[in-house]
């Protein structure tokens, strides 16, 4: 039997640094780094920074 091969894309849930719990869902490169993008938490009415935070099935 072959092995199972790995999807070149992983989803990636972004949390918002403000500690909100706010989240966007995105898509990246397996083989890039984890995300961090500045953008828009409407909980606190400003645009913040999001990293990426554990790890989603895909």
């Amino acid at each position: 039997m072959a092995a199972s091969s790995r999807s070149r894309i992983v989803i990636a849930r972004l949390f918002s640094t403000a500690g909100t719990g706010y989240a966007y869902t995105t898509v990246r490169p397996r083989i890039a780094e984890k995300l961090v993008l500045r953008k828009y938490d409407p909980i606190v009415k400003r645009h913040v920074l999001f990293r990426e935070r554990g790890s989603s099935k895909s």
